[in-house]
């Protein structure tokens, strides 16, 4: 197939490439078969990866002759970044990558022939960087062709693991030695690359990114596993055919904001700045106010970020937090601030928890100190911060009973009975009945 293209520059190749490709988009897919639909997806998948590792190569080749530095007076990361509007962390990995392929040649080769996927061949160079500095060339070229020949039975996330055993097999008479001493550069590795970075994506969201040595992490994971397994829902929930579907990705997020949520009600950060820790949200005090019936003008930033809230979230904050406020001049400048107002009196707090008992969501066990006090008739809506208007619920549930500006929807609401226990009235969709439904803790006599 090479015949005629070897006159050809590697920018002709690339514009026929690209012909071929335009061919291939236009409606002129004729499968008589599924397995000729499957076999089409694999050869593709190898052509990207013979591609993909060609652009890693010419990339390496470019940081290495400083190209870029001529051209632009830039690394050649930045340029990238610029001219092909990727983030610095993917320009430095297609770097990376090509460097890797150059300095281990069987592996590139492999690569470039389409015999390993880009992630395989990022996988084995990873593994073969970490090899002992004791190793030969000639010992290098062998762990180069075991891996690359691993690679036809192990995906990325298996090669990565082939280290210890790879150093097994080259030279299994120094293996432990070798190991030893392969963990200890990893460990101290591991703590010069350890980072905590929180990066917000403008969609409401704020990307957690970090890196920590296993021992360290290990922990964490723990704990983060333990609030996790705790955070049953109730299954009265299952009944609303409009409920969440919660992935372990999902309930792992959630013990994390828990396990900051108790850090914040009990106190346990140390101050920063001269005060403990506080999430505060700026807007005007005629916003805050507002009644029901401004739909959606409720909406605040988080001072800090500058991230924007919206109304739901916001209502959420106000049920059971500090309001500080702030006198702002014409042009936003502050000019007093008062001094915080606690909405929950301490006194308030505790009779609520000997009150409640926890959750008042019919089968959640979340404890008081879990939950957040919720106003049944909203602070901003006018609703009194008194024991007769406040109920405790779990952060999951606070998001479902919190009313929103539009009074006929069908929502889940909580209310309270005469005796002072709450109940749950489920929405029509889960219930068409309506039946209020009570936590079990209720059901057993209260001791005077």
């Amino acid at each position: 197939m090479k015949e005629g293209f070897d006159e050809l520059t590697d920018g002709q190749l690339l514009a026929i490439a690209g012909a071929a490709l335009d061919a291939l988009t236009d409606d002129r897919l004729r499968l008589p078969s599924d397995a000729e639909q499957l076999a089409l997806l694999t050869d593709a998948l190898r052509l990207d990866a013979r591609l993909q590792a060609w652009q890693q190569q010419l990339a390496a080749r470019i940081e290495a002759s400083d190209a870029a530095w001529h051209e632009y007076g830039t690394s050649t990361t930045t340029w990238l970044a610029d001219a092909a509007r990727l983030t610095p962390r993917e320009a430095r990995r297609l770097v990376r990558a090509g460097q890797g392929l150059a300095r281990f040649e069987v592996v590139g080769r492999a690569a470039a022939a389409g015999a390993l996927l880009p992630c395989q061949a990022e996988a084995i160079t990873s593994v073969l960087a970490d090899l002992p500095t004791e190793f030969d060339q000639t010992t290098v070229v062998r762990g180069q062709e075991l891996m690359v020949g691993f690679a036809a039975t192990h995906d990325a996330a298996a090669l990565r693991r082939l280290t210890s055993h790879l150093v097994e097999v080259l030279d299994p008479d120094t293996a432990d030695t070798l190991t030893a001493a392969r963990l200890e550069r990893q460990e101290r590795a591991a703590r010069a690359r350890r980072h905590l970075e929180f990066v917000g994506d403008g969609q409401g969201n704020v990307q957690i990114r970090g890196s920590l040595p296993v021992a360290d992490a290990e922990p964490f994971i723990r704990i983060i596993d333990a609030y996790a397994a705790a955070d049953k829902r109730a299954a009265l929930e299952a009944r609303d055919p409009l409920s969440e579907l919660v992935t372990p990705a999902m309930r792992r997020a959630d013990a994390l904001v828990t396990m900051v949520n108790r850090h914040c009600q009990e106190s346990l950060a140390p101050a920063n700045g001269g005060d403990r820790p506080r999430v505060v949200v700026t807007l005007s005090y005629d916003s805050l106010a507002k009644t029901a019936a401004d739909a959606g003008l409720l909406a605040g930033d988080l001072v800090g970020s500058q991230e924007p809230l919206s109304a739901g979230v916001l209502r959420r904050l106000l049920c059971d937090a500090d309001v500080l406020p702030a006198v702002l001049g014409g042009q936003s400048e502050v000019l007093d601030v008062g001094r915080t107002q606690r909405l929950v009196t301490a006194p308030i707090r505790a009779a609520l928890e000997l009150r409640d008992g926890g959750c008042v969501f019919p089968g959640c066990a979340k404890p008081p100190q879990d939950c957040h006090a919720h106003h049944l008739r909203p602070w901003w809506a006018g609703g009194p911060t008194s024991l007769g208007n406040l109920v405790l619920v779990c952060a999951h549930h606070h998001g479902i009973v919190e009313p929103g500006h539009d009074p006929t929807a069908d929502r889940w609401r909580v209310r309270l009975r005469d005796d002072g226990r709450a109940e749950v009235v489920p929405p029509l969709r889960a219930d068409p009945t309506q039946r209020p439904r009570v936590h079990a803790r209720f059901l057993t006599p209260r001791r005077e």
